[in-house]
């Protein structure tokens, strides 16, 4: 009777050790992403804090040695402050809402509806974000111009109330939604308004309030529009406004220019902290949705 001889199993062969940083070193990490992210807006805010005379100091000083606030008096004096953020908050405010209303509506209608060519329109909504502003700004001023708008804040804001990138984000939005909840809306009796403004949108609310925060943000810090449209300085938005303090670089006064800079950040950074947590749950929900 032979014996059975025991067979070796091989050894596990090592796996390859994972290298993963340390949380020291994603703190380190993520401090010099801050320092190289802040460090422009903590310069802006110290320069508006000092005199003129040593907004050109060697070696630069980060924290002034006597804070002064006359750079905000001198922005106060040069330029109407108070005009030029009311005509921003109207026109940014006005658009934002516009488009929280324009993108749940159109991407509404691509998620949920059933029409003829809604693919190939949805793809020509999405070609127009790859076509710059400056290709398109000479047909809408002449229609602008043909309607009586130009030089009025409601040639800023009707233009801008379709939005592209809102249809495409509210239209995925809408496509992580059930559809369990608009049939059991339609056994009811309900139609395709009532599904939408009883069902989909109070649900569809974190993703409206990711477009209506990006759109005052992108809007308040908007440039090369009103520079176009807007000639008359009551329309002026605050941006636009700011560029007569340029005049003071001549003169060394950059103080008096990164102030003005500073108070047109104010309300910007306002709307964000206030709408960061919806602006978080959108994507969140959105992403568990998917």
């Amino acid at each position: 009777m032979s014996q059975a001889t025991p067979t070796l199993k091989a050894s596990p062969t090592p796996r390859r050790a994972r290298h993963s940083l340390t949380p020291w070193a994603r703190i380190a990490a993520l401090t010099v992403c801050a320092l190289l992210t802040l460090g422009p807006v903590i310069w802006t805010v110290s320069t508006s804090l000092r005199t003129p005379a040593q907004s050109f100091d060697l070696p630069p000083q980060i924290i002034p040695t006597h804070p002064t606030a006359e750079a905000y008096r001198g922005v106060f004096d040069q330029i109407d402050v108070w005009l030029l953020a009311l005509n921003s908050t109207l026109v940014t405010a006005l658009i934002a809402v516009g488009q929280m209303i324009t993108a749940g509506l159109a991407g509404y209608a691509f998620a949920r509806l059933e029409f003829r060519f809604k693919k190939p329109l949805f793809g020509l909504v999405l070609a127009t974000m790859m076509v710059p502003l400056q290709v398109t700004i000479v047909p809408v001023f002449l229609v602008l111009k043909s309607m009586g708008l130009t030089d009025t804040l409601l040639g800023l804001i009707i233009p801008a109330f379709p939005t592209a990138f809102g249809t495409f984000l509210m239209r995925q939005y809408f496509l992580g939604m059930p559809k369990d909840l608009g049939e059991a809306a339609m056994l009811d009796g309900a139609g395709p308004w009532r599904i939408f403004r009883s069902v989909y949108a109070p649900l569809a609310a974190p993703g409206l309030a990711i477009v209506g925060v990006l759109a005052f943000n992108y809007h308040w810090n908007e440039f090369f529009r009103p520079l176009i449209l807007e000639t008359s300085s009551q329309n002026y938005t605050l941006p636009l406004g700011l560029v007569s303090l340029q005049g003071n670089l001549g003169t060394g006064s950059i103080s008096v220019v990164l102030a003005g800079v500073v108070l047109s950040m104010l309300p910007a950074v306002a709307v964000f902290v206030v709408g960061q947590r919806p602006l978080r749950e959108g994507i969140t929900s959105a992403g568990v949705n998917r």
